[in-house]
């Protein structure tokens, strides 16, 4: 059986306490894990100012170039793991093995990872607004209008307490070490396939490794990671959320609530639009925060609900190695009869109704692994409580209201597409705070452009603007 270590600072560390990692259908042992404990990161966070000037040491053009090699060897090379190696395709295999993603859609998301390391200098370019990258390194400068500038990093590292549900999530920390900033990773339980490959793309590509950690482990590990580092990114539920909201140390990352909204001057064109409510809903089996889990419009919503469910509702589960597989397996157990007695419940509530319950059993029981059929619900107003949740599976909630009450009811939302040409709706859209990403026209939830920021700006979170002025025999810039 392969063993993967903790890796501190790049240095491997075997640990007496370790995780067993299986495969979802067959039980079969992967891999084992090295498990951390919070004292061990506490004591490492020692060197965490280490990692930073290693990374200062090059460049930021030459840490660029790096991350672009990296990207091929993610893709393609043959590259270590623990004590043996792996290629893309068992990358591939053992992703989907514990994650319960269909192989293809493995596969998608290791393209989706190349295409933002390989365009690394347009996304640093985009998202310091055009800032020359050497100001950053220096901290100083002069930027083109002439004006004196400086930037100051808060943490020497950014730690991350990444998530299990979609590998795409890993984008948003993409970009940190080619901004001289090192990485304290601690893996998803049933995702440590991508954290350990991306280390040695990027050890492969010239990247100095004391510039990362990975520590694999329970709880305690990530609450560690949280506390140690002065800047730190998490993934979780909306209790998450809540609980580091206001934290300038943290940016937590939880559910979407990601809408597609259609305006009254729109909605009797509807039937015009389903595929993309369809793709909004359905992509990624529903698993990421960019998939839609609410349509909201005043009028048609039955038949709008009617059509989606016929569209997605009855899609069966396939093998996870079926090219044509669409639904992602539930790997912990327990979770899948928790979500479906959930939505079960919150059907019998006055208004709301099971579009899809005609399709068959939501719920479907394999002997390791479960599955959760798509699901269309409609709310014959705001007032359900399952009009404001979202699951990690093909689910969707089609929400009649007014329009004039929409921007009040729908709540935090990560993506909004709004299909309306009313410019006075678009400015109510564009002044809503509560809405993070704004699409203005038929655009699915889950296209995202890689040259904008994801709930916030990571460089904002990272660096610090301040006054700067200097006396030019004093200071060289």
């Amino acid at each position: 059986m392969i063993h993967i270590p903790v890796l501190r600072w790049g240095e491997p560390y075997k640990s007496m306490d370790v995780d067993k990692v299986v495969h979802f259908a067959t039980g079969e042992p992967l891999v084992e894990v090295s498990r951390a404990n919070g004292g061990l990161i506490e004591r490492d966070m020692r060197h965490a100012k280490r990692a930073r000037a290693v990374l200062r040491e090059f460049p930021i053009a030459e840490l660029i170039k790096m991350i672009k090699k990296a990207a091929d060897f993610y893709v393609e090379a043959e590259l270590p793991l623990g004590d043996r190696t792996q290629t893309p395709d068992q990358f591939g295999r053992m992703q989907s093995a514990t994650t319960g993603l269909p192989e293809h859609m493995c596969r998608f998301n290791m393209k989706k990872n190349h295409f933002v390391l390989n365009q690394m200098d347009k996304m640093l370019d985009a998202l310091t607004r055009g800032l020359d990258p050497d100001i950053l390194s220096r901290g100083y400068g002069v930027e083109h209008r002439g004006i004196p500038v400086s930037y100051q990093a808060q943490s020497p590292v950014l730690g991350l307490v990444l998530p299990s549900n979609s590998p795409g999530v890993h984008t948003l920390w993409l970009p940190i070490i080619p901004m001289q900033v090192g990485l304290v990773l601690k893996p998803g339980p049933q995702e440590p396939w991508t954290p350990f490959r991306m280390a040695q793309a990027f050890y492969q590509a010239g990247i100095p490794k004391q510039a990362i950690s990975i520590y694999p482990g329970l709880g305690d590990v990530g609450a560690a990671v949280l506390a140690s580092c002065p800047r730190s990114l998490i993934f979780g539920g909306t209790a998450t959320v809540e609980q580091y909201k206001g934290n300038p140390r943290v940016q937590a990352h939880g559910p979407g609530f990601s809408k597609i909204i259609l305006g009254d001057d729109e909605v009797d064109n509807w039937e015009k639009y389903l595929d993309i409510m369809a793709d909004s809903v359905f992509v990624n089996s529903g698993r990421g925060c960019i998939n839609c889990s609410g349509i909201w419009a005043s009028r048609h919503t039955r038949e709008i609900a009617e059509a989606l469910a016929e569209r997605i509702g009855p899609v069966q589960p396939l093998p996870p190695e079926d090219p044509k597989s669409s639904l992602a397996a539930f790997t912990v157990s327990g979770q899948a009869d928790a979500i479906s007695a959930d939505i079960d419940k919150d059907v019998q509530a006055a208004g709301v109704h099971d579009m899809t319950a005609k399709f068959g059993t939501r719920l479907v029981k394999k002997e390791r692994c479960d599955y959760l059929r798509p699901t269309v619900i409609l709310c014959d107003s705001p007032e359900p409580a399952i009009s404001r949740k979202e699951f990690m599976f093909p689910f969707a909630t089609v929400v009649q209201c007014p329009q004039v009450k929409m921007l009040e009811a729908i709540g935090p939302t990560l993506v909004c597409s709004a299909v309306t040409k009313d410019k006075k709706f678009q400015r109510a859209l564009i002044d809503a705070t509560h809405i993070d990403r704004l699409n203005i026209g038929p655009i699915p939830t889950i296209q995202l452009n890689w040259l904008q920021p994801h709930e916030g700006s990571i460089v904002d979170f990272l660096f610090r603007a301040r006054a700067f002025q200097f006396d030019k025999d004093m200071v060289n810039v």
